[in-house]
This record gives structure tokens, sequence and C-alpha cells, in this order.
């Protein structure tokens, strides 16, 4: 019973900030993207140092995440502002990037809030095309090499998501549920952060990792493409939509139909890079 109680209010007990130092503040929130980037970029490496990769170096490797990172920031704002306010932005365009709320011409420091994984993805994805033009290397062959690494990576951006107490799920009378301050009420809730953590982190990681015997080209990126739609759609029934869009299409959120474009993409890219391969 004690344990119950404890897991039920663990989200109130957790403090965002990490670290305060005079007026600055390190949050949970951007240290966990940041240790994401440091797993991706350490199990890269490994497999360039262990010469089971060799088409890029370790300074191509940083060059390609430097790629990555501003593909993901632009990418995944511009997402969010397209996908799930785009009426707001229209009417505030000055806020898409620049991290104040101008309300009745008072301006107010928010940061930037509202960002989109969907439109992350779409940014990375350019990001590795770009790069991939500069070193003469197929997108796939790069995307391949980098998803059977993002999803342990993914794992930290979830649980920065849960200890900021944000993207929580559903009300829910399971014991499995949790009261989130930001909630703004006091009922238990899916923690669905965790979740999608386990399930679009951790076992998608070993599936990808599991299943790539053949190398077969884009059979990594559409697994992951895929894998991460299938896990995506079904959490998203436990996940709060968003409130000012609620459910898109009958019982789905904007998340889920996302997810639906995600699994086809994924299976195109099985498609494409089986048909690359037969035609070489």
């Amino acid at each position: 019973m004690d344990f119950i109680l404890w897991w039920q209010t663990l989200p109130s007990k957790m403090d965002p900030t990490l670290l305060t130092i005079g007026p600055l503040s390190i949050y949970w929130y951007s240290t966990m993207y940041l240790l994401a980037f440091a797993v991706v970029y350490l199990l890269c490496s490994k497999k360039i140092k262990n010469k089971t990769f060799t088409k890029i170096n370790l300074v191509q490797l940083e060059d390609l995440l430097s790629y990555i990172l501003i593909g993901l920031l632009i990418g995944g704002r511009l997402g969010y502002v397209l996908f799930y306010n785009l009426d707001y932005y229209l009417s505030n365009p000055m806020e898409i990037l620049l991290p104040f709320s101008i309300q009745n011409g008072v301006w107010k420091f928010t940061g930037i809030a509202g960002m989109s994984y969907h439109g992350g993805l779409i940014g990375v994805i350019y990001a590795i095309w770009l790069y991939g033009r500069k070193v003469n290397l197929h997108l796939f062959i790069l995307a391949d090499f980098l998803t059977a690494s993002i999803p342990l990576g993914y794992f930290f951006g979830r649980i920065g998501n849960f200890i900021n107490g944000e993207l929580y799920g559903r009300t829910t009378e399971s014991a499995m549920g949790m009261y989130f301050t930001n909630a703004g009420d006091y009922q238990l809730r899916h923690p669905s952060q965790l979740y999608e953590a386990f399930f679009e982190g951790i076992v998608l990681f070993f599936i990808i990792n599991y299943f790539n015997r053949h190398k077969q080209l884009g059979f990594n990126s559409g697994l992951y493409v895929f894998g991460y739609g299938f896990f995506r759609f079904f959490i998203e029934f436990f996940r709060e939509p968003d409130a000012h869009l609620g459910f898109i299409l009958f019982t789905l959120s904007m998340g889920q139909l996302l997810c639906i474009a995600m699994m086809a993409g994924g299976i195109l890219i099985w498609f494409t890079g089986n048909k690359l391969a037969i035609e070489d």
C-alpha cells in the first residue's frame, strides 16, 4: 500500500530543476535531451571505432549530429505550429521563433513552448538527406546507421517529459495511475510518458537490433518509422489529447493520424529500399 501511494504521488515529488547556480537554472528536461544525444553519439561512435560501420568517420559523425540537432529543433517547432496550433500562430507569427508571448502589446518571456515529434522527425530526415549529399551517401545508409541507436536516446527524452510533468495521460482508476500537478486536477492519470519511454524507446531499440540480420537497405529506417508509429498509435489511447484540439477524427487524436502516416511511410521505406537493392 505504501508503494502504491509513493508511485501515485511521485510526479509531485519531482523537481523539474536539476541545479540552480545563482540566476542560472539547469533543468532535467534539457539535460535529458542532451543525454539522449550523448547516448546516440556513444552507440554510433562505438560502431565506427569497431569498424562495423565504415562509411563515415568520427568527425563526420559529429557533423551529422550537428545537422540533426538543427533539423530536430526547427522541424519540431514548425511541426507543432503546423500540426497543432496553426490558427494561433497565424495570428501571432512572431511567437513561432521568439521566446515571448505578446498579449495586448505586452511582451512576456515564456520560452519556446511546443514541439512536435512528427515535425522533428521530418526535420531530422531532411538533415540526414542534406548531409548525405555532402558526403555522397544515400539517405537510407545514414538513416539505417542512426536508427539502430536513436530509440535508446529517445527513452531519455520521454523521461524528461515525465520529470517535467507534461504529456501526461488520460484519467484512470487503475493503480498504475499517477497524480500530475500540471493537469490542474486531482485525478489519477496514465503515466503515458513512461509507456512511450518503454515501448518507443527500449522495446523498439531491441526489436531493431535483433531483427537487423540481413543489412537490407532501408530496413532499420523503415522499422523505426513503422515501429514508432505503431506503438505511439496505441499509447495515444492512454495519452491526454491536446486540449485545444481534442479528437480530430472520431476518437482519433492528431498524434494518431500522424502515426498512421508514419506506418505507411515505414512500409514505403521498406519497399523503396528493397527496390534499390534489386536495381543494384
